[in-house]
């Protein structure tokens, strides 16, 4: 955990981005149909998830005639490494304009991402596009899916303050669109297929203490054990495939309020001294379970729903989205911005606003 400083952690800026081609929930719902209506025996009753997710768009990085291609390892790859780099460098450039400075500044960049192999990694690919020095320190990071974005800021946080004085860029680019299967006749590929978008966010962190910018209190994590079949992602020939389990929820119920609890009593706070969340939304279901473990009033995570609706579930970069457009509708004082992800595991950052 970090500690409140004399000199505290600020965000000085914070972009997204989405890619050009946009996934109307109405049209996924006939390419589903007409790519498993008539080799999953299931798919009529599941169907309805598709219709419960509380999505209305989300973007993607090939179009939807790419999907109905063949598609293998190299080809998913190619996908990832041509659009990843492009979401990459707009919303880092986004974050930078924001912050005022230039790509030449950053001192250390930290490069989230889960859904897919790049090696030289992405911020290497970036790296003369955005013109960082040849002495940046770069910190790649694989494997964190949903909860990456929190994990990645809290990363990002650790560097600066391991380096005082220094500038951070966090990047947290997830394509998972090409993690859909048309030959994966199960529930998880089914729920990936309604649920997943793709997208990136990227911020720019400081410890200049020279203007009214959001700041970092404190950060940590909490990894249950023997959840890690909860959620990941399985591996074969074709690609990448989700493992969701139906037990999200449940432990979402009964562990993430008492993981809270530890985190924010170990700085000497608790719930009832916050104003406020910005969760990541991981779907309808998870965003309802949240307000009822938390105990919040209609229409607390009302921007969790808006982001979820607008963009869809895009991994580790959605909690930076709802940060970001609460921060644009005013958000202050005392917040905690949480994400569940792999491990099992959530993570935490506590944002002075």
């Amino acid at each position: 955990m970090i500690a409140t400083a004399e000199r505290p952690l600020r965000i000085r800026g914070i972009a997204t981005a989405v890619p050009d081609f946009p996934l109307p929930q109405k049209e996924v719902v006939s390419h589903a149909a007409e790519t498993f209506g008539g080799r999953m025996r299931d798919f009529e009753r599941l169907r309805p998830v598709f219709e419960n997710t509380g999505i209305e768009m989300r973007y993607s990085v090939r179009p939807f005639e790419w999907f109905h291609e063949t598609q293998d390892w190299q080809k998913r790859t190619e996908a990832y490494l041509d659009g990843a780099t492009a979401l990459f460098v707009k919303a880092a450039t986004g974050a930078l304009e924001a912050a005022g400075i230039s790509a030449g500044e950053i001192d250390t960049v930290v490069a989230v991402s889960s859904t897919g192999i790049a090696t030289p990694s992405l911020e290497a690919r970036a790296h003369k596009l955005l013109g960082f020095r040849p002495d940046i320190h770069r910190i790649p990071v694989f494997g964190l899916g949903c909860a990456g974005g929190v994990s990645g800021l809290s990363l990002a946080s650790r560097a600066l303050r391991a380096a005082p004085g220094s500038k951070v860029l966090m990047v947290a680019v997830e394509i998972c669109t090409l993690a859909f299967r048309s030959d994966e006749m199960t529930k998880s590929n089914l729920v990936a297929t309604a649920l997943f978008g793709d997208g990136a966010a990227a911020v720019v962190l400081s410890d200049e203490d020279d203007g009214d910018f959001p700041s970092i209190a404190a950060v940590g994590e909490h990894l249950w054990p023997d959840t890690l079949n909860v959620m990941g992602w399985q591996v074969d020939p074709i690609g990448f495939g989700a493992i969701f389990s139906a037990s999200i929820p449940d432990i979402v119920s009964s562990k993430m309020r008492p993981a809270v609890d530890e985190f924010l009593q170990r700085r000497g706070e608790g719930i009832d001294s916050l104003d406020g969340f910005a969760f990541h939304p991981g779907g309808a279901k998870v965003i309802a379970v949240l307000e009822e473990a938390f105990d919040l009033p209609e229409g607390e995570l009302a921007t969790e729903r808006q982001i979820l609706r607008e963009f869809g579930n895009m991994s580790a970069p959605t909690a930076l989205f709802v940060l970001k457009r609460k921060l644009e509708e005013g958000m202050a004082g005392r917040r905690l911005l949480a994400a569940l992800g792999p491990g099992f595991t959530g993570s935490f950052v506590r944002i002075d606003a």
